[in-house]
């Protein structure tokens, strides 16, 4: 029999790991509860792992654990933030951008739309006018006239939302042209492969205006132009 207050309470904690600058998130992390649970951090860093307020948490990077957060001393359990004793380089930014591929391409572009919706909330401010409360005619809206020149915080808005767009496009056009399909139309291997890859990859508004049969027949004549170019016969495959 079960005394009162002996049943532990259940929660959901989470949160999102960052290195050490505490900008950028850390991709593969495995979060352990004392209770069994097991989950890794997102291609944005995040996580969510069941536990009850008897349980303690631990983050893993490369073998290395951190010391353990015990669930009933954490206040909010929605955001359980942490800093590891790690430095990221800018490399990893880009793969956390445009590589991952561990989510389906849908899902990484809802996240990025969500971490990045001021800049695709922003719209280019221009002038509009009201009336004047005290001779009734028309006139400048003040906020939006001021608005105008703040020139630096408009140019970073508009150059964060183009390149976002553009981290979205390339991660559709890896998403469908990649290597095990090419590899399966055209029969092309090693660096004969990785060079067809680089030299025919195609454009966002080509892959979004072509049919399944219209994309796989442009890579169907591509390699043969690409044969015919580099001298490979038909269906030779490469040693290994």
């Amino acid at each position: 029999m079960l005394l009162a207050g002996s049943v532990a309470a259940q929660y959901s904690i989470s949160g999102t790991v960052y290195d050490s600058s505490r900008t950028i998130p850390v991709k593969g992390v495995t979060v352990k509860s004392t209770n069994g649970m097991v989950t890794l951090t997102d291609s944005l860093g995040r996580y969510a792992i069941a536990a009850n307020d008897k349980d303690s948490l631990t983050f893993i990077y490369h073998n290395k654990a951190t010391t353990w957060f015990s669930v009933k001393k954490i206040d909010n359990q929605n955001n359980l933030d942490i800093s590891l004793h790690i430095t990221l380089t800018e490399k990893f930014r880009t793969l956390k951008e445009v590589k991952v591929f561990s989510k389906s391409y849908q899902q990484d572009s809802i996240a990025n739309r969500e971490e990045y919706s001021k800049a695709f909330n922003y719209s280019k401010p221009g002038i509009s006018t009201n009336s004047s409360p005290y001779s009734g005619t028309p006139g400048l809206d003040l906020d939006e006239f001021i608005n105008i020149f703040r020139f630096k915080r408009n140019k970073q808005l508009q150059h964060l939302q183009t390149r976002v767009l553009e981290q979205e496009q390339e991660s559709y056009i890896s998403y469908r042209f990649n290597k095990t399909l090419v590899k399966r139309v055209t029969h092309l291997e090693g660096k004969n492969l990785d060079t067809f890859m680089i030299r025919y990859r195609p454009t966002f508004s080509f892959l979004q205006l072509s049919t399944t049969p219209t994309f796989y027949q442009y890579i169907l004549n591509a390699s043969y132009q690409f044969r015919r170019e580099n001298k490979i016969p038909d269906e030779q495959k490469e040693a290994p």
